[in-house]
């Protein structure tokens, strides 16, 4: 299986980050989480985007908050898919939001929602599950069970309602 790579603009994003972290452990894939920065570090996040396939990533999410570049820096030094995580850090993370999802044509980055750690972590799974037969099938089951959760909560409403 390929690794994931999550890449963090500062370490004042594991916080939100660690979300990822914890989805892809929970389905057995396996990651490494770096801190680079594409304004501080811009050889370095070039440099490891560029080698990334090489080095046995197949997906690479980044968290970046405020001036979000990281995700597109990644994004355009490499053919890997890239996720984004905007990180609420200024104006809501409608900063972040905009430098994430707004790419030029010819370097897509899919885009979560702000602090959207765990929809990352489930994107890249997904995307993984394309050619994994075994996470495909977590995913499934992961589905079924939000349906049950779901199904119970309602009963306990209409319970609580025709308690009235």
């Amino acid at each position: 299986m390929k690794k994931v790579a999550v890449i963090m603009g500062s370490d004042s994003d594991f916080p939100i980050v660690k979300n990822a972290l914890a989805e892809l452990k929970k389905y057995g894939v396996p990651f490494e989480c770096r801190v680079m920065s594409a304004h501080r570090t811009p050889e370095l996040a070039a440099d490891f985007a560029k080698n990334a396939k090489a080095n046995g990533f197949g997906i690479i999410i980044c968290a970046a908050g405020m001036a979000a570049h990281l995700a597109g820096v990644i994004a355009g030094n490499t053919t890997l898919p890239v996720i984004g995580i905007p990180i609420k850090s200024t104006f809501e993370g409608l900063d972040a939001l905009l430098a994430t999802v707004q790419m030029p044509s010819g370097i897509p980055v899919a885009t979560v929602a702000v602090n959207g750690a765990k929809n990352a972590a489930i994107l890249a799974i997904e995307m993984l599950a394309l050619s994994d037969d075994t996470l495909a099938e977590k995913l499934e089951k992961a589905k079924q069970e939000m349906v049950g959760g779901v199904e119970a909560k309602d009963k306990a409403l209409q319970e609580q309602i025709a308690q009235l």
